[in-house]
């Protein structure tokens, strides 16, 4: 019997920005993705495996801060496990590429063409890299199209999305029949695949995965049935054994899914038509619990009065900062203000502030074609406390 366990992860991304994030939260960001490699190798050591295959997208682009590729070749140097990258459409293999720099650190390896390299005795690495931005075929069948069947074990590294798992063909998406068929021959045993940031088997062998990357990059919508980013933050654990004595017999592959994370990126809503509602949205705030590595983007519909209003306000300027992003949605924010007679006797608003006050609400709350104003927001704010001053 011919075993072999390797941890399979995929689209690092390494020197990622995030244009919502204030600095010095993309700077802890940017920590977090070079720790997430450190935390795949103590995974990799407590499972035993005997390598870590990154499928593809290892770094954000090929035009890196010098300080960020520096601080990722230096990571990869202490790792433990030995390291297979394989270049993704985020860093094809050109000419500027930094595996380059990588490939020159002992134990570390690029799948840098589609030619087996046997990493173990009996065992081999395929890949499909890129080498532009966007592939013109399918590069795994060309891989593959060259291969016989293995009485070892064979894994395939590729990165792109899969043919049949909906939206238009395009030249460069692999086809899952051709993937099939290569496992069912046993010309390969798994396909470790990149670029989708979730975690997901596709197929109905549950051979042909995507791992998920290790730290999220984009947002669960929590506000539509579970959609977007909904199994980041992961690692795959994966085993393949095949029997030595019958080398056409199916490989035995089992996966384990592992989370390593550390942020959390939701897009959550709301119904606020009261100030209990207010007070139930603002406690479901307070309670994630490590809001510096937390990212929130809200929607929030219906009606309140003036002063719940201002409570929601208020309570959110207070939170904002203890979040590494608090932010609405615009485009989805539907919440209306309609200060209630009593409020509105009680500024007893006249001529001009009181055309300067509908003006405010209406660009604090934005309308369909325009996005809600800030500035408008806290100056509607500050001529309520003057006139509520003054009253």
């Amino acid at each position: 019997m011919t075993t072999i366990t390797f941890l399979h992860t995929s689209d690092w991304q390494l020197g990622m920005e995030r244009w919502f994030l204030p600095p010095e939260a993309q700077a802890r960001f940017d920590q977090a993705r070079i720790d997430a490699i450190r935390t795949l190798d103590a995974a990799a050591v407590d499972h035993g495996c005997s390598f870590i295959l990154v499928a593809g997208d290892v770094f954000e682009h090929n035009s890196l801060a010098e300080h960020t590729t520096g601080r990722a070749l230096e990571a990869l140097a202490s790792l433990r496990t030995p390291v297979w990258l394989l270049p993704g459409n985020h860093d094809p293999l050109t000419a500027a590429n930094p595996f380059y720099g990588a490939c020159t650190i002992p134990g570390v390896g690029v799948l840098a063409d589609d030619r087996p390299v046997e990493i173990a005795p009996g065992v081999e690495l395929v890949g499909a890299p890129l080498t532009a931005r966007y592939a013109s075929e399918d590069l795994a069948a060309r891989a593959l199209s060259a291969l016989d069947p293995t009485p070892g074990i064979r894994i395939l590294a590729a990165h792109g999305q899969v043919l049949h798992r909906g939206g238009e063909p395009a030249p460069g998406l692999m086809d899952l029949g051709t993937l099939e068929d290569a496992l069912a021959r046993r010309v390969i045993d798994y396909v470790a695949l990149g670029d989708t940031h979730s975690a997901q088997s596709v197929g109905e062998t549950g051979r042909i995965r995507f791992s998920g990357a290790p730290e999220t990059t984009d947002y669960h919508d929590l506000d539509s049935a579970g959609g977007g980013e909904d199994n980041s933050g992961t690692a795959l654990v994966v085993t393949v054994s095949v029997d030595d004595d019958a080398p056409d017999s199916p490989a035995e592959v089992t996966v384990e899914q592992i989370d390593v994370g550390t942020w959390t990126f939701e897009a959550v809503g709301a119904e606020i038509n009261s100030a209990d509602d207010v007070a139930a949205f603002i406690a479901r705030l307070e309670a994630y619990p490590e809001k510096a590595r937390t990212v929130i983007k809200y929607a929030l519909r219906g009606s309140v009065d003036l002063s719940t209003w201002q409570r929601l306000e208020s309570e959110l300027a207070r939170l904002q900062p203890r979040f590494a992003s608090l932010r609405e949605r615009p485009r989805l924010m539907d919440l209306t203000v309609s200060p209630g007679d009593d409020e509105l006797r009680e500024l007893r608003l006249s001529g001009y502030a009181a055309g300067a006050w509908d003006e405010l609400l209406a660009a604090a709350l934005g309308t369909d074609t325009t996005s809600a104003d800030p500035v408008a927001r806290d100056a509607l704010r500050l001529l309520h406390r003057f006139a509520d001053k003054d009253h």
